[in-house]
């Protein structure tokens, strides 16, 4: 009998715990446990331990399967990383960074970097030839008019996996620069300005208020339109 301990963190950012069920597979070298349940509520920024008992020595652990189904309602869920300690003491990490939604199985490997060539096992070898096909899938690319750069073909963002999909914290950063900006250029007769510019000097002066200011920063702690000085 081998016992492993596993730990699964939860992102931390809104909405990122689930109430759906989530279990693991462990696979090594040698073999791969059972599907064992994760007996908890996933909370965001928590970590959940848990005990995986094998029958046997499982090897180096060179991935794990992550598997969610709905129990009411859908809840995606926000997987940060995996942590596996083997009754060796042998620590394996898989860092994941990714949305599970629906009913669905995702695999992770162990985050060591390994190249095409450092893949021995078969089963590692499949898992890559399926990653890359999944990329090829998500990322087909589209020309959106003759002599215009190629451009990903979906109709509409909403359409994208929510991993590729540009994360609400950072379109509200980014929605909040864009009501920054436009309120600055408005201020400063610029934005509905209807004549021609006089000047290449007076069109400097659009951006001498944010000089050496970083605009940027100040929105990722603080979204609201900020004094200009």
């Amino acid at each position: 009998m081998a016992t492993y301990k596993v730990t699964v963190a939860t992102g931390d950012m809104v909405e990122a715990g689930t109430n759906n069920s989530i279990s693991i597979t462990l696979v090594g070298s040698y073999g791969e446990s059972r599907q064992t349940t994760v007996p908890f509520l996933f909370q965001p920024g928590k970590d959940k331990s848990l005990s995986v008992h094998c029958g046997q020595d499982l090897g180096p652990i060179v991935l794990i399967r992550l598997h969610k189904w709905r129990l009411f309602l859908e809840d995606a869920w926000f997987c940060k990383d995996v942590r596996v300690t083997a009754p060796n003491g042998t620590l394996y990490r898989f860092p994941c960074y990714q949305w599970l939604e629906g009913v669905t199985t995702v695999e992770v490997r162990e985050g060591s970097g390994k190249k095409l060539v450092d893949d021995k096992l078969q089963i590692l070898k499949e898992h890559r030839r399926r990653e890359l096909a999944a990329r090829q899938e998500a990322y087909r690319w589209k020309n959106f008019a003759h002599g215009w750069p190629r451009c990903l073909s979906v109709d509409s963002i909403f359409e994208l996996d929510s991993n590729i999909q540009f994360s609400s914290i950072r379109a509200t950063n980014f929605t909040g620069f864009l009501i920054f900006q436009g309120a600055s250029h408005f201020l400063s007769g610029f934005l509905l300005r209807r004549t021609s510019w006089n000047s290449l000097d007076e069109m400097r002066t659009i951006f001498s208020r944010t000089q050496g200011r970083d605009i940027g920063g100040c929105l990722a702690c603080c979204p609201l339109p900020l004094p200009l000085h």
